[in-house]
């Protein structure tokens, strides 16, 4: 299609990312080029998926991520914020879980991308006391770096009890240090996965 949306259209679609109107982006998507969703900014540089995430949409999101390029994801607006620290600061899990496991998407790390303030999506949701959010994203981090130097250091090998509590210390912008137990999974053969999203 050679039709292209108008500014007034663009600020619509946005507009109904952030409300959830999930009828009006079909629309908009149907009398459009779904190319054209990628391209749509306001004016601090937020993208349909800061509105659609930072809002809680998750019906809108299931539509939205097939029709997108997989880098949108990883997409900072003027602040340097991810779709995922909106869904961070508002604690959205499932929003959460659907952006790092996005199979095309950039994956666990969308976690480690710091904003204008110097914080990840994690240190968002630490900030926002979200507990539920955090070890979520604990959980499904990369952790070997900081094993690594540990491994090193230790003459003997450590042996590790499946049934014992992982304790990880995670430094935010501020350089406060913050302790959290994450569980492992009853059966390490099979990892614990986060129930799936309607």
């Amino acid at each position: 299609m050679s039709v292209k949306p108008s500014e007034e259209d663009k600020e619509e679609l946005l507009l109904s990312c952030r409300y959830g109107d999930l009828e009006d982006i079909q629309s908009f998507v149907q009398k459009y080029n779904p190319e054209s969703l990628a391209d749509i900014r306001d004016e601090n540089g937020n993208t349909i998926l800061h509105m659609t995430c930072g809002n809680g949409h998750m019906d809108v999101l299931n539509h939205l991520l097939p029709l997108l390029p997989p880098s949108l994801l990883a997409t900072q607006n003027e602040a340097l914020s991810t779709p995922l620290h909106w869904a961070c600061i508002n604690a959205h899990l499932p929003i959460v879980q659907a952006l790092v496991q996005h199979k095309e998407g950039p994956g666990i790390d969308l976690i480690d991308i710091k904003n204008s303030a110097g914080r990840t999506p994690l240190g968002e949701a630490e900030i926002a006391g979200w507990d539920e959010g955090a070890k979520w994203l604990v959980g499904v981090m990369n952790l070997d770096d900081a094993g690594g130097s540990q491994e090193q250091e230790g003459a003997e090998e450590e042996v590790v009890d499946d049934a014992q509590d992982i304790e990880v210390e995670i430094q935010d912008a501020d350089g406060q240090i913050a302790t959290m137990s994450i569980s492992r999974p009853k059966n390490p053969e099979s990892p614990q996965k986060p129930a799936e999203q309607p």
